[in-house]
């Protein structure tokens, strides 16, 4: 076992432990910001584990996860928007955590991948996971409360 098993190992057992939780309790609101948190932590354990079983082209999984994951969450936030306008506001962590642990996954894969191609991937791989995750951050901040739903 190698270290990047062990830190795809650690991600899942102290990341989608928590993410469980807010998903099956809570507000309707958390439940959907764990749901794409979720899928952030996905795609880095498969980044992860793609680097610790050297296989490069288990990356396209995490690739397909990423661009689908913030999509799953906005089709959540419109479909869901009116049930979610009472719930509490999330904060800016998750934002910031997005940022961060993209951050500490994939700039030591970078660091690891060296030149090439799937360098490129990598990195096209962690802005679309913060971009994504502002964007849907944003939309969720954003969604109606059902008073405004009447109006439109």
């Amino acid at each position: 076992m190698n270290a990047w098993l062990v830190a795809a190992a650690v991600l899942m057992v102290a990341g989608l432990g928590p993410v469980l939780w807010c998903v099956a309790t809570g507000p309707l609101r958390r439940r959907v910001a764990a749901q794409n948190t979720g899928t952030l932590l996905v795609c880095l354990v498969l980044l992860l584990l793609a680097r610790g079983y050297a296989r490069p082209p288990y990356t396209d999984v995490a690739l397909v996860v990423a661009l689908l994951g913030p999509v799953g969450t906005l089709v959540y936030a419109r479909l869901l928007g009116p049930e979610m306008g009472d719930d509490p506001q999330q904060g800016p962590l998750t934002k910031a955590f997005a940022v961060l642990a993209t951050a500490a996954v994939v700039l030591p894969l970078c660091v690891a991948e060296g030149p090439g191609r799937s360098l490129v991937k990598l990195l096209l791989i962690g802005a679309i996971l913060v971009g994504g995750n502002v964007i849907s951050s944003q939309a969720l901040a954003g969604a109606r409360p059902k008073e405004a739903d009447d109006h439109g």
